[in-house]
């Protein structure tokens, strides 16, 4: 990796800032789900190993429009994170001046450990990347680690304005890992290299599309952003979610890939219904049936399931992100769980990215099967579309 990597750092005795990512779900001030938490603790154990002074965990939560909002305190995961790392975790009531700075010197006098600041977002300046905000920030600590890879494509202040007031900045491990096989589908996979991607919106995944066109030898396309590319054909497609706007772009990149030779793969049944909650509607057709009328169409059928398993046969590398249907209602969420199981099968590398993704591979069981869960999410969508990431630019660079 061309940036500094914790383990490039000579921590001991050192104030030791992290950027972690501990934007969980919280329901009567219990985690409801501890993944990105239990992501971060690689890098945290590394750094107390390390003989580091004191770790100082920062992070955002929620969107708590830059004012102190209890509902998106950060301390129901320092009570979280105690259990896990089975070590004292020091709770600071603020990110930055006394409440912080207090925190951080009780936790260094009785011999190091953690300290969990309150919710960056908290400050209207962190979003802001506001300069003095980002200086405060660094005035607490002597290094840099941001492991916060689902907060990279931000330029805030602990994210990018921070790294300007400290001499080193590094990548924490997750960081790294994220970097390393995100980075090998974009400059150099193992082929055949595959990508599915799915989800509700064309827009929110046609820079990644466009990106890929030129690298991939396959192409997947499923969930409701398949119906824009109907559409844009002239195929009924009934009260199926549909971007009017988009058709241009849809139609520029079939085009593309054709030119290319690109074998691109897009549902040839789905599963329809009425409405999402309407399952006694619901019907198997094929792709281009009129009998659609006026449904919507909320998964992909089994001649789907099985044509996009057989792209993914002789794969060495598969990149996914985003579900087939409407994978949260039990339904609809046979096409996406088939093909968390076709993933899982691949042998080669697989890397699932994005929410719905990660909880399909969850629920069919096959999550000790896939190679790399990102936890990234935009992050991950604005690495795959060539996008430079503030976070990352940011990080000091290799020497040599």
């Amino acid at each position: 990796m061309a940036k500094l990597s914790i383990r490039d750092l000579d921590l001991r005795g050192k104030r030791v800032f992290v950027r972690v990512d501990f934007n969980v779900p919280i329901e009567n001030g219990v985690v409801g789900d501890e993944t990105r938490i239990l992501a971060s603790l690689p890098t945290i154990t590394y750094a107390l190993e390390q003989a580091a002074a004191v770790v100082i965990l920062a992070s955002h939560l929620g969107r708590p429009k830059g004012q102190p909002n209890p509902k998106y305190s950060l301390k129901p995961v320092a009570d979280k994170l105690r259990g896990l790392l089975k070590s004292p975790v020091t709770f600071a009531e603020d990110c930055v001046g006394p409440a912080a700075k207090a925190a951080v010197e009780k936790a260094q006098k009785s011999g190091g450990g953690v300290v969990l600041l309150e919710n960056l977002r908290f400050h209207p300046e962190e979003e802001k990347n506001d300069p003095a905000f980002a200086e405060q920030l660094a005035s607490l600590a002597e290094l840099y680690v941001n492991d916060a890879f689902g907060a990279a494509h931000r330029a805030h202040a602990s994210v990018d304005g921070i790294v300007k007031f400290l001499p080193q900045a590094a990548a924490g491990l997750l960081m790294e890992k994220e970097l390393e096989y995100l980075g090998r589908v974009l400059n150099n996979p193992e082929r055949p290299l595959v990508a599915i991607l799915g989800g509700a919106k064309v827009s929110d995944k046609i820079e990644v599309i466009r990106n890929f066109l030129s690298r991939v030898d396959k192409l997947i396309i499923g969930g409701a952003m398949a119906y824009t590319f109907f559409k844009a054909n002239g195929v009924p497609v009934g009260r199926s979610l549909v971007e009017d706007d988009k058709q241009d772009a849809a139609r520029e990149i079939e085009a593309r890939a054709k030119k290319r030779g690109l074998q691109l793969g897009l549902p040839v049944d789905h599963v329809v219904a009425d409405k999402i909650d309407a399952v006694m509607t619901k019907e198997t057709l094929a792709v281009g049936d009129p009998a659609i009328g006026n449904r919507m169409g909320l998964d992909i059928g089994p001649d789907t399931v099985a044509a996009f398993s057989a792209m993914l046969r002789d794969a060495k590398t598969v990149v996914w992100n985003g579900p087939m249907g409407v994978f949260e209602v039990p339904a609809f969420s046979e096409g996406t769980n088939a093909i968390a199981r076709a993933v899982a099968a691949v042998n080669g590398t697989t890397i699932v990215g994005g929410g719905d993704s990660i909880a399909a591979v969850n629920q069919a069981g096959v999550a000790g099967r896939i190679t790399h869960i990102s936890t990234g999410g935009g992050a991950s969508l604005e690495f795959l579309g060539g996008r430079r990431l503030p976070g990352v630019e940011a990080l000091t660079e290799k020497k040599g």
